[in-house]
């Protein structure tokens, strides 16, 4: 019998209700309490899973059943909620980004050294098995080494019910820590190279929502190669079109149910979200029966292209072009259930761990800075 790693959820909104066919269907793990300040959550989470409830996170750390804190509160929490976590004897699993600044995340690290606890940072797409079996492909060296990858998502990001900070850069709001954070990590991933520098330009291009909605950013690697990163999250195009219309949770969608998003908005956007997320009035489970992404990336190694989609990853070679299948996933994101559970009952060290997150974050901020700047920034 598997032994279960008992998890404490801080946090019970859209974060979580995107892992909860993770944590529901994956026999590692079991919920047994969580952490939210909205009653309506905290009920419905209580008769789901006959489980602990709490209106405050503090509480739910010094919960003597809880073996790993998953950090699921909004971005500017994450880190004294990890630490928190942390500082209580637990492991933490901490949702992008991993904190708002280098210096925060620093203290996470140290907190994690301290207490030698597994600090793992994720869900990000970079867990996503397309794009694990793309990094696989590339280290058999068949097709030499990687030189060029272009990234690409267009979605209705920005047009989601928001709470204001949502809309804040300065509170972790925009698209830098939202969405370079999942492309980023990806990028990073699939170059196996440490970024070097960054230049980025950046769009604000409605004053209704006031923070960064798209960028463009040229990334070079240490080992001389480079990639574009395109995002966009105004609502027009959608790049799901070149995923056959699987959504980013691998759900099919409706290619004529255009402009939903903005016709959806109400001028109550915090109760609107409320109502959407867990626990609320129009709560749906998320569901999907295909591989997750985050739009469309094209890896160009020596000798060959690779595409990874939701059903595999493309490989375009010299003399032949073919699909290597992935079979639908079982359970949804049961990758970050594997390095999470490797890493605290195997002793495996995670990949996603505090140094590699901070990386991520240290590009996602570099990236802000060039676009503000209006140059290169070093790393």
């Amino acid at each position: 019998m598997v032994s279960k790693l008992k998890i404490g959820v801080a946090g019970l909104g859209r974060a979580f209700a995107a892992m909860l066919p993770t944590f529901a269907r994956d026999a590692r793990v079991t919920l047994v309490a969580a952490a939210d300040p909205r009653a309506e959550a905290r009920r419905q989470f209580e008769a789901d899973f006959q489980a602990r409830v709490y209106a405050d996170v503090g509480d739910l750390c010094a919960d003597a059943n809880v073996d790993v804190v998953y950090v699921a509160t909004p971005h500017q929490f994450h880190a004294a909620h990890a630490i928190a976590a942390l500082s209580a004897g637990k492991h933490a699993l901490v949702e992008k980004p991993m904190a708002l600044s280098v210096e925060e995340c620093r203290r996470m690290i140290s907190a994690a050294r301290e207490t030698n606890k597994q600090l793992i940072v994720g869900h990000s797409h970079s867990f996503d098995a397309p794009i694990l079996l793309t990094r696989q492909i590339i280290d058999r060296g068949a097709f030499g080494r990687v030189r060029m990858i272009s990234a690409l998502d267009y979605t209705d990001f920005l047009y989601r019910p928001r709470r204001p900070e949502e809309l804040d850069t300065g509170a972790g709001g925009g698209v830098f820590f939202n969405q370079a954070a999942h492309q980023v990590d990806i990028l990073r991933l699939l170059a196996g190279s440490p970024v070097k520098s960054v230049r980025a330009a950046a769009g604000a291009c409605d004053l209704a929502r006031p923070t960064e909605g798209a960028y463009s950013a040229l990334l070079t690697f240490a080992d001389g190669a480079y990639a574009s990163a395109v995002y966009s999250g105004y609502a027009h195009f959608d790049s799901d079109e070149f995923q056959g219309w699987i959504g980013e949770l691998g759900q099919k969608k409706d290619p004529d149910a255009y402009g939903t998003a903005r016709k959806a908005l109400s001028d109550d956007e915090v109760l609107q979200k409320n109502q959407k997320n867990y626990g609320g009035k129009q709560y749906r489970a998320a569901t999907g029966a295909h591989h997750q992404h985050f739009g469309l990336f094209v890896v160009s190694c020596e000798k060959a292209d690779l595409r990874p989609m939701p059903n595999g990853v493309m490989v375009y070679a010299d003399a032949e072009q073919r699909l290597e299948k992935l079979a639908p996933p079982q359970v949804p994101r049961s990758e970050v259930i594997d390095e999470l559970y490797g890493a605290v009952m195997q002793g495996r060290a995670p990949l996603h761990g505090g140094e590699w997150a901070m990386a991520t974050l240290q590009v996602c901020l570099a990236m802000l800075e060039s676009a503000r700047a209006g140059r290169e920034v070093v790393l």
